[in-house]
């Protein structure tokens, strides 16, 4: 039977995750068999925005596993929105005075063009233990995989005192539209499980997990737009006003300056657990001088040259595109750059555009916020005990004896649009990957299957304990 289903699924990791993943299958054939079949259906769906977009057929198929699976009509609702969808999916609690616990992912995915993947990005496809195909990682899988255990645990006779929600925006990686109405209509809410891509690493050298982490906040994404104009001419008679120059002393300026160094309480504990198991001697004292004072120049310099930790001590911008001149005789009469930020959580915007105002120290330069509504501040989440034990519960269930360790993103997810608003949002997906295999918005995108037993087994204790109380 063992060796019928590693054949199946196509597994050749470590013999002792495999065992592990196999064993954990087994528990849950039906959740199984249900997250790897819908996951396929789920891939095979271009859901990207524009023309032809098929994400409302996802929030169908989901819908459709959720009635089967004892859902009623009228608790699955699917709503367009332009081109998309998104879907809430809810189990009432016994206890409605209860917040409910939200389970968000998303079901669009960012644009594959099948001549430049190794095989069709929305065919997918298993192979030697893994999902190949669009979304595998980013979110399909992980949405497929929590709406296969939430009907287990249903399957399974349990009753939630907390309501249970199943909230899929259809926009995440691009607008976010869908993302703010299901935080609006969701406010009331106790918690979010943000399930969207990977929580968990495994071994480079093993195959086996690693760490788990856990998303308690993330920078602000913000795009702003520097602008140089004036009058051009003849570029047989330069000027000392030209415009790309002076856009060039501006960018030159920015690239230099460094924001203060901060922490706050998440990327305090994240950074103390990280220095704890860094097997580079350097990074990991680094990591502890810096917690003791996050103004030791030694410490700054080792971790703002490294392209993980540079984005975990302060708020970072970068040049990204420029655009100038108008012909290759002329001065140029306007030059544009576009500087992208993400915004340590506790500053806005406007702190940070007034900031660069500052560094750049010309009159004649423009800078202006052009993020628009697809970005919004938004404070830590708070470390809930209640969400930390179910969390660690839930990760031995799954994996074992694994490190469990808070961290701050620094790219945009929809777990902001929550905690604008005052509700708690974790990221805590049950899935785990090796560094090499994440593809994510990449070509050749892939997920091991190996995550389908303990995933489950994770979702299944993580949404008992959370909603028991």
């Amino acid at each position: 039977m063992k060796d019928s289903l590693a054949s199946r699924l196509g597994l050749v990791f470590a013999p002792a995750m495999l065992l592990a993943a196999i064993v954990t299958a087994q528990d849950y054939p039906e959740a199984a068999t249900q997250a790897l079949d819908l996951s396929k259906q789920a891939i095979a769906l271009r859901s990207v925005r524009g023309v032809g977009n098929q994400t409302f057929e996802v929030a169908q198929l989901f819908r459709d596993a959720l009635v089967a699976g004892g859902w009623s009509d009228g608790d699955v609702e699917i709503v367009p929105l332009e081109d998309t969808a998104y879907l809430i999916a809810t189990w009432p609690g016994s206890d409605p005075s209860l917040g409910p616990i939200v389970i968000s992912a998303h079901m669009d995915v960012v644009e594959a063009r099948p001549e430049e993947w190794e095989r069709d990005p929305f065919k997918p496809l298993v192979e030697n233990g893994y999902l190949l195909g669009r979304g595998a990682s980013d979110a399909k899988f992980d949405a497929a995989l929590a709406v296969s255990a939430v009907i287990e645990l249903r399957r399974q006779g349990f009753k939630p005192t907390q309501g249970i929600v199943i909230a899929y925006s259809g926009d995440e990686e691009t607008t976010m539209a869908t993302s703010r109405l299901i935080a609006e209509r969701l406010k009331d809410a106790d918690m979010v499980l943000n399930i969207d891509g990977p929580s968990g690493r495994l071994s480079e050298q093993t195959g086996l997990p690693a760490f788990w982490r856990w998303q308690g906040a993330e920078k602000t994404y913000v795009d702003y737009q520097l602008g140089v104009t004036n009058p051009g001419g003849h570029s047989s008679q330069p000027r000392p006003d030209n415009a790309i120059v002076q856009l060039a002393h501006a960018i030159a300026k920015i690239d230099a300056y460094h924001f203060k160094p901060e922490t706050n309480h998440v990327t305090r504990a994240s950074l103390t657990a990280e220095s704890a198991i860094e097997s580079d001697a350097e990074l990991a004292g680094a990591l502890k001088a810096f917690i003791a004072d996050p103004g030791n120049e030694a410490a700054l310099t080792v971790l703002r040259n490294n392209p993980y930790y540079v984005g975990q001590i302060g708020t970072t911008c970068v040049v990204t595109t420029i655009n100038g001149g108008h012909a290759e005789n002329a001065l140029p009469q306007r030059a544009t750059a576009n500087i992208n930020c993400r915004i340590f959580p506790g500053h806005s915007r406007e702190k940070i555009r007034s900031e660069l105002t500052q560094v750049i120290d010309d009159p004649q330069i423009t800078i202006d916020d052009i993020t628009g509504g697809d970005s919004v501040e938004s404070a830590a989440s708070p470390m809930r005990d209640d969400f930390l034990q179910a969390a660690r519960k839930a990760v031995k269930a799954a994996w074992g004896d694994v490190p469990v360790i808070p961290h701050q993103a620094v790219s945009a997810t929809d777990s902001m649009w929550y905690r604008a608003i005052g509700v708690p949002s974790y990221g805590a997906s049950a899935t785990m990957i090796k560094d090499s295999d994440d593809y994510s918005h990449g070509l050749n995108e892939r997920m091991p299957l190996l995550n389908i037993g303990p995933g489950i087994t994770f979702y299944l204790t993580m949404l008992r304990e959370l909603s028991s109380n």
